[in-house]
Parts: structure tokens; C-alpha cells; sequence
């Protein structure tokens, strides 16, 4: 009998190994830090909400993959994966979810309000679409006042696309040719409404043309299919050509928030979803089919194993941590 040789030579091969490698161990640290910070807010570790990215470290890992670290980004109340994939201390991050002292806002910001300058972050944002008109006005300080060839870049659901701050942003990215990309990650739900009932296009990106801007759509569970779209807008920004949008096609596997009855949708349905476009299994598959042997199983094990044990050391730090004294409650609050 003839076995047949499914593996086959793949378009990934072009990248660099440690590229690939950066990719699986970016998404995997995702996923594990939302996994553990769920863990604790489910044992009544963690005060108010958190929201999980669960199901789009593809289109984080892909996006961030294609920016400098002289570039910058704002987030949203969903943006723990955000921090994560730019390099954001683990620690620092799940100090902040718990409130304690040696988080990044000093335990005042919490789990939507997570700020690092240091790694371009402008800060995630509880306001939904509030972080538009920050990236476009670090884009237009970069354009007219540093003139430096840096990017902004803006990350937003699709619930967002439906603010007016959307549509103002896009407006001046364009009419100022800034170099500003709008990153969607369209998850396909907007806290508990499913987008298509409050917007009649296929896709958020065709609103791009009404603003003379490139829309991108693109596989969002893929990173390499971002990391290519992200990199030609970040290349288009840099060359003064203005601003890009790019749509990520994902889906959130988890609620809206930890302890989301999800009344408004099926489980099992979700589940299917996720077994089917879940981002690591998928690299994992692909990597799998690969003639060459890009990343074997046994690395992937390793990432795995080292950085749920980072996590873990996280966790404890945080737990581990003094809350913030009460007497500096209105620190920081005004400028000196």
C-alpha cells in the first residue's frame, strides 16, 4: 500500500523561524494570561469586570508583529491581549487587575484602563470608541509637530465603528493624510447585539471608501494573513500616504464579561466556533502540515509550558503584592 505525503511546502516558509516562533508564543501568552485572570475573578479575587480576548490572539499577535517599537497604540476595555502582545510586564499587568500597588496605574486603572508609555501603549479605554481621536491626534503630533515617520495605531470592535468618534477620526486620518491605522477587530458581537442588527454593510471596512481610505479585510484567526496587511499599511503610513483600515475577521469565544450568562446566544454554537478557528490549534495545524518542519509540536509544547509558568509567577506576584495606601487615593488624579 502507498502512504501519501501530506505535507506540503507553505507560504509561511518565507518568514524568518524565530518569527514564527514570536507568533505562537505572543498568542499563547494571550491566551494564558486571560485564562488565569478569569480564574482568579471567578474565585472573587479580582473587583469589578474583565473582559477576555479569548478566540482573537491571531489578529493581536499578527498586528502587533508589523509595528515598531518606536510606534503607538491605543486599546480598548477588551485590551489585556493588547498589552500582552506589545510586550507589557505580566506582572505589572495582573498587579493592575488586582488592584495592587505595583500594577502599571498603581491599582487605580484596573483591567480597562491598563497604560504603559514606556511600550507605546496610550492606554486601553472603558469608553467604547474612545480610543480613536487619541491615535489620531498622537498621528497628527507625529506628522506636523516630531515630524517622524512613527505610526498610530487604533484598535477598536465593531460595536465601536457604530460611535461618532469613528467617523470623526476617519475623517481627519484622511483629509490630513495621517499616518494612523485602524485596526478592527470584528468579533461579531457588540456587547450582547450581534452586529448585523445595527449596520447594514457586509463589512465595517467598506465605510472605509466613504473617507477615500483603503479598507482591508482579512482573516483575523490567521496571524500571518494580518501580520502581510498590517505591515503594507504600517509601510503606506511610514511612505506619507496616509491611513489605512484593516478589518480582522474573529469571533469572541468568551461574554461580554467573566460571568456573562450569555442568554443572547447558543453555547454549543460558540464552542463549534472555537474548535473549528481557535488561532493556536490552527497554527499548531499548519505548522503541523509543513514539509519542512517550520515549528514541531515539542517547541510548541515548550512555549506552552514556559509560559503558563510565567503567568502563574505573575499571578502570585500580584496576589502577593500590598494594595495601594488610602492616603494616596487622590494621587495622580491632578498634574502638580
Amino acid at each position: 500500500m502507498k502512504i501519501l505525503n501530506k505535507k506540503k511546502n507553505l507560504p509561511e516558509e518565507k518568514y524568518p523561524k524565530e518569527m514564527l516562533l514570536n507568533l505562537y508564543r505572543t498568542m499563547v501568552r494571550i491566551r494564558s494570561f486571560e485564562e488565569h485572570a478569569a480564574e482568579c475573578f471567578t474565585k472573587g479575587m479580582l473587583a469589578g469586570n474583565i473582559h477576555l480576548s479569548i478566540g482573537q490572539e491571531g489578529a493581536e499577535a499578527g498586528a502587533f508583529a508589523a509595528i515598531g517599537p518606536q510606534d503607538y497604540f491605543t486599546s480598548t476595555h477588551r485590551g489585556h491581549g493588547h498589552a500582552i502582545a506589545r510586550g507589557a510586564d505580566p506582572k505589572l499587568a495582573m498587579a493592575e487587575l488586582f488592584g495592587k500597588k505595583t500594577g502599571y496605574c498603581k491599582g487605580k486603572g484596573g483591567s480597562m484602563h491598563i497604560a504603559d508609555f514606556s511600550i507605546g501603549m496610550l492606554g486601553a479605554n472603558g469608553v467604547v470608541g474612545g480610543g480613536y481621536n487619541l491615535a489620531t491626534g498622537a498621528a497628527l503630533a507625529f506628522k506636523n509637530v516630531l515630524k517622524t515617520d512613527q505610526v498610530a495605531v487604533v484598535f477598536f470592535g465593531d460595536g465601536a465603528s457604530n460611535r461618532g468618534t469613528f467617523h470623526e477620526a476617519m475623517n481627519a486620518a484622511s483629509a490630513w493624510k495621517l499616518p494612523v491605522i485602524f485596526v478592527n477587530e470584528m468579533n461579531c458581537w457588540a456587547s450582547t447585539t450581534p452586529y448585523r442588527t445595527t449596520c447594514n454593510v457586509e463589512n465595517i471596512s467598506d465605510r472605509a471608501a466613504g473617507y477615500h481610505i483603503p479598507g482591508v479585510v482579512v482573516n483575523g484567526q490567521d496571524p500571518f494573513a494580518v501580520y502581510e496587511a498590517a505591515k503594507a499599511a504600517v509601510e503606506r503610513a511610514r511612505a506619507g500616504e496616509g491611513p489605512t483600515m484593516i478589518e480582522c475577521k474573529t469571533y469572541r469565544i468568551e461574554g461580554h464579561f467573566v460571568g456573562d450568562p450569555e442568554l443572547y446566544r447558543s453555547k454549543e454554537e460558540t464552542m463549534k466556533i472555537f474548535h473549528d478557528t481557535d488561532p493556536l490549534k490552527k497554527f499548531r495545524e499548519k505548522m503541523a502540515e509543513s514539509m519542512n518542519n517550520l515549528v514541531t509540536s515539542a517547541e510548541c509544547d515548550e512555549i506552552d509550558a514556559k509560559v503558563d509558568a510565567k503567568i502563574k509567577a505573575a499571578k502570585e506576584f500580584a496576589m502577593d503584592s500590598k494594595q495601594p495606601d488610602a492616603s494616596e487615593y487622590m494621587k495622580f488624579v491632578y498634574a502638580d
